[in-house]
């Protein structure tokens, strides 16, 4: 029997309909099918496939509802692969019992505030397809180890913490592709601890993944100290993350002080205070991370790094940042290239926006089209600013009708600014200065740029033992 009515449920949204659903789970053919009805539950669906076999659980085109009103997910899939995806490692009984479990076509809403919509554990190719989660504290929860999982075609929408949460999990081999992931309270897609490789990110709509937004003010309680809310955020301060492609998305939320677009986060690791030693730092536990094609904005960050390594942005839109399109600390191997910078606001409107790196080792800029980047204050900073940096180069940017400054560098050595053109046209310029050099920096190269509009000084390297050369300098 495959009719979950046969079974007891009523799915009338009233009875309890937990029993005679496990009892569909346990006995039935192997295939929960809900036909259309409200299916009210107090403790969560377990599909143990290590005892049951194969199990899957199938809706009636949306039409399959399952409120959870107790703690706990609502439906927990647990398996035994203990391998990696190599097919040498995955046991016999893996293939015979446990492989491919589905999950397709309901709805999972919850009434319980620790609520969770769907927990992975121990499994292998499991998909999860045309499915909503909405009210929960985490829509879909990964725990413990997992391999080759794949979300499409869903919504994870207003749960009170986190949409799609990978939680100290051993994990490979992820594809998130084709869903709308938002209005979650604290992160849309979040990777804390664990092993995670191999993660594509693409195609999806991740947008108002914060407390503030829809009328929220602050995040639950007990994650009061965190930061500002992510719409993907990856926190590898006690695991990794690496291999990550996030592409041709759209990114996007609104300003919550101290949140960002695409927050990612490694290990604190020892690093020497000589900006021309960085080279010695190791950055291993964020890495291999491509962010392309995607339009991002409407946050106080667009992208934060800390403490990451090999890490491209390339061929973004990115627009409205209340702080910082780009801030990075303490990373290196790092490539901005081919990216356009808008700001929406109007004159009258505060100034904003700017691109930042402090103790940065390796960083590219090259081919960044931005206007009225206001980054820093009078005294300090510029719309691109590098702090203890070595070994950075920018090249071929328009940076165009800056608030303070164009392009500062402080304490840095080894750094090549190239070809650029940095002016402020504005009928009456604010500008300071086009670029400039202050600290202890040495051995830099300026060269081939157009500046032009300072209100002080175009060029300001005084004391600087850089190299000046064949720069264009306008009235």
């Amino acid at each position: 029997m495959s009719n979950v009515f046969e079974f007891g449920a009523k799915g009338d949204g009233v009875a309890d309909d937990t029993a005679a659903l496990q009892h569909s789970i346990d006995s039935g053919d192997g295939v929960l099918r809900l036909n259309k009805g409200t299916y009210r539950i107090t403790k969560p669906l377990v599909l143990d496939l290590t005892k049951t076999g194969f199990r899957a659980v199938r809706g009636e085109g949306g039409t399959s509802r399952i409120v959870m009103a107790g703690a706990g997910p609502a439906i927990r899939v647990i398996g035994d692969h203990q391998g990696t995806a190599s097919p040498s490692s995955v046991q016999l009984h893996t293939w015979e019992k446990e492989r491919f479990p589905t999950i397709n076509g309901i709805e999972i809403v919850g009434e319980h505030p620790d609520s969770v919509g769907i927990e992975l554990r121990k499994t292998i190719k499991c998909v999860i397809s045309q499915v909503l989660v909405r009210r929960c504290r985490i829509a879909v929860h990964l725990v413990e180890r997992n391999r080759d999982f794949v979300l499409t075609d869903s919504h994870l929408y207003d749960n009170h913490e986190i949409g799609l949460f990978f939680d100290r999990c051993n994990l490979h081999q992820i594809i998130v592709q084709g869903c709308h992931i938002s209005w979650n309270k604290v992160a849309g897609i979040k990777s804390l601890g664990g092993d995670v490789h191999n993660l594509q990110i693409v195609g999806n709509d991740i947008e108002y993944n914060n407390a503030t937004a829809g009328g929220s003010s602050k995040p639950p309680a007990d994650l009061s100290q965190h930061p500002g809310g992510s719409e993907i955020w990856f926190d590898a301060t006690d695991g990794v993350i690496s291999e990550v492609t996030i592409s041709g998305n759209t990114i996007q939320a609104t300003v919550q002080t101290g949140g960002a677009n695409i927050r990612v986060i490694g290990a604190e690791v020892e690093r020497p205070q000589r900006a021309d030693a960085l080279k010695t730092q190791k950055v291993d536990t964020a890495h291999l991370i491509n962010i392309t094609g995607n339009v991002l904005g409407s946050q106080w960050r667009a992208v934060e790094l800390r403490n990451v390594s090999r890490v491209t942005i390339t061929g973004n839109t990115i627009y409205d940042s209340a702080d910082l399109s780009v801030f990075a600390a303490k990373s290196a191997g790092i490539v901005v290239s081919g990216n356009v910078f808008v700001w929406r606001g109007n004159d009258s409107e505060p100034p904003k926006d700017g691109l930042r790196f402090e103790d940065c080792d390796n960083v590219l800029l090259s081919g960044l089209a931005t206007q009225r980047f206001c980054s820093g204050s009078p005294e300090r900073g510029a719309a691109v600013t590098f702090v203890r940096c070595s070994d950075c180069g920018v090249s071929d940017c328009q940076i165009l009708d800056p608030l303070h400054r164009g392009l500062e560098l402080e304490d840095c050595v080894r750094c090549r600014i190239a070809n650029n053109t940095i002016v402020d046209r504005r009928a009456s310029p604010s500008m300071k200065h086009a670029i400039r050099v202050l600290g202890h920096c040495r051995d830099n190269l300026i060269t081939g740029n157009i500046l032009g509009g300072a209100t002080e000084k175009l060029l300001d390297a005084t004391g600087d033992p850089s190299e000046l050369r064949d720069n264009l300098l306008l009235r």
